[in-house]
């Protein structure tokens, strides 16, 4: 039977599909990593997403992020959920409130797994705090200049912020899209056999490196 998930059925078979359908999954942050692997997980079959982000779409989101000119002004959560329900037809559960250290055991429990892609090291310190108290597994995407991370918690090291205004540093497009394309394949890996997976990409020299830790 064809349906919307016909490729990625053919390519992992069946009772893979069914298994990422059924996992719980949320990311942390909904600006140019969250945004753009919520929408790619969610056309994997990742479908029962929780998306927190208390932001709201500013015009310089527009080139690296899903969002369009007409959502300028709009909660990030909640319209990526309205993306993501127009797009597929999948209904997500879209938090726009900021996530703390007071929250964030609350909003993260009851995931098979949490993904970090914030872009502060407040949230990024309150999210891995808290997923290693409840035990549960959180990977942390990231990108600097030229250079990409995905790196699981257990050894995770939080950045220091590097400037005062988060949205205004070097951000190349194509990095994102590399940084997400493995970031999410990372993540099926594990939702489908727990495998965990440490990576490194540099833009520069277009590599992708398999980390240790």
């Amino acid at each position: 039977m064809i349906h919307k998930w016909h490729h990625e059925e053919i390519f992992r078979g069946g009772e893979a599909m069914s298994r990422l359908s059924s996992q719980r999954v949320a990311i942390c942050g909904a600006g140019a990593l969250g945004s753009n692997l919520a929408v790619h997980l969610a056309r994997q079959g990742v479908a029962r997403l929780t998306l927190i982000d208390r932001d709201r779409v500013e015009i310089q989101n527009i080139g690296t992020q899903v969002f369009a000119m007409d959502d300028v002004g709009a909660l990030k959560a909640e319209m990526l959920r309205n993306i993501i329900f127009r797009d597929l037809g999948e209904e997500l559960t879209a938090v726009a409130r900021e996530l703390d250290a007071g929250n964030a055991q609350k909003l993260l429990r009851n995931h098979d797994l949490v993904v970090d892609a914030f872009d502060n090291a407040a949230s990024r310190l309150a999210v891995k705090e808290a997923c290693l108290s409840a035990a549960i597994p959180c990977l942390h995407i990231g990108v600097n200049e030229a250079y990409g991370e995905i790196r699981w918690n257990e050894s995770y090291l939080v950045p220091s912020d590097a400037q005062d205004d988060v949205c205004d540093y070097p951000l190349a497009r194509n990095l994102i899209l590399l940084v997400v394309a493995a970031a999410s394949e990372v993540v099926v890996r594990f939702l489908l056999d727990g495998s965990t997976t440490n990576l490194s990409i540099t833009l520069g020299d277009l590599k992708i490196n398999q980390e240790e830790g």
